[in-house]
């Protein structure tokens, strides 16, 4: 339950402190062909906070699933 809530805190941190990958309408039609072109920052802030993001999500499902077998 301790990793579970750490997991579900470094989560929700992570995922507040990004910034957004659009802005508006305009961001919305532009935003999938960057996207779909390769045009992500991979070295960076935002590089490290979208990994912490994708580590506390998949502890947070893997902890989440062991509770569920156990109890």
């Amino acid at each position: 339950m301790i990793v579970l809530s750490l997991a579900s805190l470094v989560l929700i941190a992570s995922i507040l402190l990004q910034s957004g990958k659009s802005a508006g309408l305009s961001g919305a039609i532009g935003g999938g062909a960057e996207q779909l072109f390769g045009k992500k920052k991979s070295k960076g802030y935002e590089a490290i906070l979208s990994k912490i993001s994708v580590v506390g999500a998949v502890c947070f499902i893997l902890c989440s699933l062991a509770l569920v077998a156990i109890e």
